[in-house]
């Protein structure tokens, strides 16, 4: 069985896996001056800087992207752990147990898309943006 997580969440993992990686090549290429490998060492931290600089982009990118998405999702109630959960699409897991929620009558649930709960939740998409007090 394999775990995953909501859409809005799966953006964000991979913004913030670009933002280490770039935060990585850059570093790792500061070692070709910290060192002191003349020339080539310079060459070496360009490039490796502006790959960093360009993966630290495309996550900014990915983030204002995941972001834009979260403000036009459907706020729910998950009905297994019953807390305030984002749903993009037809299908798309909680937030926080990872629940397979639908609002597809015709969603066919099958051994790949198993969850710890062991089934999918039909339900009515509520599209009030009110935050109900617990």
């Amino acid at each position: 069985m394999r775990f995953r997580s909501s859409k809005v969440n799966e953006f964000r993992l991979w913004g913030l896996a670009l933002t280490m990686g770039g935060m990585l090549l850059m570093i790792i290429g500061l070692a070709g001056v910290v060192f002191d490998w003349g020339k080539a060492g310079r060459i070496v931290a360009v490039i490796f800087m502006i790959i960093g600089m360009i993966s630290m982009l495309v996550s900014m990118g990915i983030y204002f992207w995941a972001g834009m998405l979260s403000t036009s999702a459907i706020a729910l109630d998950c009905p297994e752990c019953g807390r305030r959960t984002k749903m993009l699409g037809k299908t798309d897991r909680c937030m926080f147990c990872k629940t397979i929620l639908t609002v597809d009558p015709q969603y066919q649930h099958t051994a790949e898309n198993e969850t710890a709960a062991g089934h999918a939740v039909p339900l009515e998409p509520n599209r009030d943006h009110e935050h109900k007090p617990h």
